[in-house]
């Protein structure tokens, strides 16, 4: 009987955030990048709890998920909804934003519900071709490891070998590196052709620079920019 309702409950969470539209308007769409701006300036504001300058610095991309929702009953799911951006290797320019999702499955014995803020930070190209995949598995796809934190924080050089990207969580205030092997990231094609108005691929946004930013996409660049040069 238990199993039925976890199940149920699994089902019902699946339902609801991970089968439901994600095209939105415009409107909710900047206000996800203004959250992945804001996401950013707060996390990079605590010298401590930050992510290290050095590894933002050397990185190909970012992928920023404000408010990802956890929860479950025994079965556990996560999904959440951000942006992507790539940096090229010559012009050091970081990309438009491209909209993306994040949703997997977990097993183990636990009850309820939680939000975290997710960041992940792109430190290889074979990393950064997983990314352009349609759907890329965390820990399969290419290797993932919870990231050293404090903006000071000394990388190891092997950090950018072996791990294509390294990921950051903040629940309740606090901000640390976090394992997300087995979550699923994927771009979510109707709300990238609704925002730039026309049908785009992951790698005409993050790679060919097929859309400008807007205003908003300008601002996050500008506050990521602030924190890796």
């Amino acid at each position: 009987m238990k199993v039925l309702c976890a199940m149920l409950c699994l089902f019902l969470f699946v339902a609801v955030f991970v089968v439901s539209p994600v095209c939105a308007d415009n409107s909710k769409l900047n206000i996800k990048i203004s959250e992945a701006d804001d996401l950013i300036l707060e996390i990079m504001q605590m010298p401590e709890q930050s992510i290290p300058a050095d590894l933002l610095a050397k990185a190909e991309g970012i992928v920023i998920f404000p408010s990802v929702l956890k929860g479950g009953f025994i079965f556990g799911a996560r999904y959440g909804t951000g942006v992507a951006l790539h940096r090229g290797k010559k012009t050091r320019k970081w990309s438009a934003p491209c909209f993306y999702r994040i949703a997997g499955g977990s097993w183990g014995l636990q009850i309820g519900g939680q939000v975290i803020d997710l960041v992940l930070v792109i430190t290889n190209e074979r990393g950064m071709k997983g990314l352009l995949q349609n759907n890329f598995t965390l820990g399969g796809d290419a290797a993932v490891s919870a990231g050293p934190v404090g903006r000071n924080a000394e990388v190891a050089t092997d950090l950018f070998l072996k791990a294509g990207i390294v990921s950051y969580s903040r629940s309740k205030g606090l901000f640390a590196g976090i394992a997300l092997d087995g979550a699923v990231l994927s771009p979510i094609a109707d709300a990238n052709e609704k925002y730039y108005g026309k049908q785009l691929t992951s790698y005409d946004i993050l790679m060919a620079n097929k859309v400008q930013p807007t205003d908003e996409g300008k601002a996050l660049i500008a506050t990521i920019n602030k924190y890796s040069k």
